[in-house]
């Protein structure tokens, strides 16, 4: 897979990742939530396990195609506001869209 490639491949994962917790009344998109709704604390966890888990296969994806740079606090400050501002949809539909009805 060539650098190109695989860059779109992870932010396309990532737009996606990012707006599932918003998206989906379900834990993870697979565990049913007990409650009427998920609460907003839960889509938070959600999201930050979803960033980790985003930047753990773009960090496999980085050293398989040979020197993996070291990242310091910086980069994961710019890739984590990144991350929320990719979430900014599925937040749109879930608290600001109002229900027709």
């Amino acid at each position: 897979m060539d650098v190109s490639l695989s860059s779109w491949l992870v932010i396309l994962l990532a737009a996606l990742a990012a707006n599932l917790p918003f998206l989906s009344e379900r834990v993870f998109g697979l565990i049913p939530w007990r409650g009427a709704a998920k609460p907003f604390w839960l889509r938070l966890l959600e999201m930050f396990c979803l960033y980790a888990a985003v930047g753990l296969l773009a960090f496999l994806l980085e050293s398989r195609m040979g020197n993996r740079f070291p990242q310091r606090w910086e980069f994961y400050a710019v890739t984590g506001c990144l991350f929320i501002v990719l979430a900014y949809p599925g937040f749109v539909y879930r608290y600001l869209r109002r229900r027709q009805g």
